[in-house]
């Protein structure tokens, strides 16, 4: 479990680290970019459509293990905007809450006592 932690916090430290410096370059102005490669039909495209299911996968995870309650469907929306930042964050902070139980991590309490 601590090589997991390590991974989750190299991984969130370069995802931040390198999008803070394409931030300070070109700005904040992502979602044209990003969708016109899409609408444009490029390897671009195709990479931010790929990009943009997993977003979506990741968002859902979290409105479900959390019950679909308000919370959870608060922090699905963080889930989508904020990405991997987000993600392994809150991977980090659940294998701490439960201890690295995979199983409560992934599932939830309720879910993975039955």
């Amino acid at each position: 479990m601590n090589l997991f932690r390590l991974f989750l916090g190299v991984l969130c430290g370069v995802v931040t680290v390198y999008t803070v410096a394409v931030a300070i370059e070109h700005g904040l102005g992502l979602l044209p970019i990003f969708f016109g490669d899409i609408a444009a039909m490029t390897w671009n495209g195709q990479f931010n459509l790929d990009f943009l299911g997993f977003l979506t996968m990741s968002a859902a995870w979290v409105a479900w293990r959390n019950g679909f309650s308000p919370g959870g469907l608060l922090l699905a929306v963080v889930a989508f905007f904020f990405g991997v930042p987000f993600l392994t964050l809150y991977l980090f902070i659940l294998s701490q809450r439960t201890n690295g139980d995979v199983k409560r991590m992934f599932l939830g309490d309720q879910r993975a006592a039955a």
